[in-house]
Parts: C-alpha cells; structure tokens; sequence
C-alpha cells in the first residue's frame, strides 16, 4: 500500500482551533455501512443500543514539553515515555547536537537536570533526570507545557483554557504526551443519559505517547514503524467487556488499539500491562471491536490508515469529502464520527 491512497486535501479552516462547547455540542457523522447521517454527539445515546459497553482511555496528558539548554545550544525535548530503568524515552528537536553523557539544564526550573543516556536514528533520546516520582511530577508541572499538535496555533504557545480543555472528563492516570480526542466530547450529562439507556462505560488506558505527532515517512507504508505505548486493561474492565450484551464500542483509536492488542482470535479480551505497537492498515481482521467512534484525521496518517482499516478506504474518503462539504471540524479539537462495519 502506497501512502498516496492515504491522502486528501483539507481547507485550513476546516482545523478547529478550539473545542465546541458544550463538548457534546460537536458534531457527529454517523458513517454506516448504507450511508451517512449528521447528528451531535449528545444524540449517540440514541445511536447506540441498551447493552453496548462504551470504552473510553482514562490517561490523563501531562505537560510533556521541555525547553532544554546544553550549554548555549537550545534543545525542545518532548517527553515520550518513562523506561524500565527509570530513564524517560523522548523526542529531541536538534537531537544531532547531543551527545551522550550531555547534560541538559531546563527552562522554568533551574535545578531540573538531566543526562543524555543514549540517542537512536529516529531522533528520540534516553535521558536520567535529577527527580523521580512526585519530585520529578511537581517539577515537570513548573517548567513543562502541554504538547499542543502543530496545527492549533498559540502565538505564545498553548492558552491556561487548554489546560483544562485538553484533558477529558475521564482523565485519571497521568502519563499521555497527547489527549486521546474522541473521549474530549464526553460530558457528565451525555454519560448519565448513556447510562440510563443500558449502556455500559468502561475504562481502560493508554498513554498516548510522542510518536503520534511522527508522519509517516516510507511510501510503502507497510515499512512505518510505530513506537511503542504503555497501556493497561484491568481485569474488572475485561470481565465487564466479555460478559457485555451488546456491541464493543471504542471511543477512540486509542482504545481500540489497546483493545485489539489484548483480544484474542476469538474476540476475548485479556488482562493487559505493557507495551502495543500495533498498527493498523487495511487489510487487519478485527475480533473485538464492533463501533469506532473517533475524530476526523490527518491525511496520510496512521491514524486515517486505521479508520480506513476499520470502515473501507473507500468509504472513509466518501464521509471525509462529505465531512469537508458539510463543514464538519477537523483533527483534536473538531467533530467526531461514528463508524459501523
């Protein structure tokens, strides 16, 4: 597969720079297998059936970046995620100016340091900092930002409402370099009327790592490597899920790949803690996941090759051209859609 068939041409005023508000106030497409249909997100409880378990991503984004000096030589560092051996994994911009044994000193804290451990070709770097646990928590919310995707412009980088509005109401475990944006157009209205329609909420995480900000690079896109993230499926949540009545809902694809990730051939999901790097292309026979809801991608991304996957390329590039001549907001903070196999 070629990474052409992933393309498409968006309008710039088509990317949302703010959320809607209310967040169920956005905008939902309804993509089905015999056609499409506009709706909100505060009408998916009518969507969905009695019975449905609705899984939602409970990672909560923390300020993940970091303005680094070494020397006279500024470094963006972006946090990616903590290693086995306490050292963090992270994106370096100008990482070929680092060297190991480097030592970086921090904008916003001038105690924070760390030391470059080890560098690999895809620019991301190992670094050992001077803190741990809540120290090195306290310490990143003092001199650390949240990593606002390039395509929501901040004169002055992200606004004190992003703080808030970049997080979802089922943001618990901290750890996600990004906010996993199906679940950010949830309100405690919209889960007390899916509740009171019989269908289930169940949380899982996934710490959205750096590696999602990364653009495919390889024409043959079978070639791209995904970097690995953290999640956690209990085995509470696994019980509710296999033991449901009606159909597996992914909000996001964050979820869904987690989910995926944990189930076996027959569409049982495991208790799962580690690493994923699954990625998705068409192609890929899902065994769990029944309905996707998600927002609307970036061209030529693994996350469009995902929904792609999941739906039919054609029919993803039928509802997106719809999405952009109906008006639909586009990427994290833009509308959402909900699509049936």
């Amino acid at each position: 597969m070629h990474l052409s068939e992933f393309d498409f041409v968006l309008p710039p005023e088509r990317i949302a720079q703010h959320p809607a508000h209310p967040r169920d106030a956005a905008r939902l497409l309804h993509v089905r297998p015999d056609g499409l249909a506009n709706h909100a997100v505060r009408d998916l409880p009518s969507l969905l059936r009695p019975g449905d378990v609705l899984v939602v991503n409970d990672t909560r984004v923390i300020p993940a970046q970091l303005a680094a000096r070494r020397g006279g030589a500024r470094i963006g560092i972006t946090l990616d995620r903590p290693r086995p051996d306490g050292a963090w994994q992270a994106l370096a911009r100008n990482a070929r100016r680092l060297r190991i044994g480097d030592r970086l000193t921090f904008d916003g804290d001038a105690t924070l340091e760390a030391t470059v451990l080890a560098r690999a070709a895809d620019g991301s770097v190992a670094l050992r900092f001077n803190r741990d646990g809540a120290d090195f928590a306290a310490t990143l919310h003092r001199a650390g930002a949240l990593a606002l995707p390039p395509y929501i412009g901040r004169p002055a980088g992200p606004r004190a409402q992003d703080a808030s509005d970049y997080q979802t109401m089922f943001a618990t475990h901290d750890g996600a370099v990004a906010a996993p944006t199906a679940g950010l157009h949830f309100t405690p209205e919209l889960r007390t009327a899916l509740e009171q329609r019989g269908i289930t909420i169940v949380t899982v995480t996934l710490h959205v790592g750096a590696g999602t900000f990364l653009p495919v690079r390889t024409d043959d896109v079978s070639h791209h490597h995904m970097h690995p993230e953290r999640g956690e499926i209990t085995a509470t949540a696994a019980h509710a899920i296999n033991t449901r009545a009606g159909r597996l809902v992914a909000v996001g694809t964050t979820s869904l790949r987690l989910l995926q990730t944990a189930a076996d051939d027959a569409g049982t999901i495991h208790p799962f803690a580690g690493e994923t790097d699954l990625f998705i292309l068409p192609g890929y026979r899902f065994c769990a996941v029944d309905v996707l809801m998600t927002n609307f991608h970036l061209p030529r991304s693994t996350l469009f090759m995902l929904v792609c996957a999941f739906a039919g390329t054609e029919r993803m590039h039928a509802a997106y051209v719809h999405a952009i001549a109906a008006g639909y907001r586009f990427y994290s903070y833009g509308d959402a859609c909900l699509l049936e196999r």
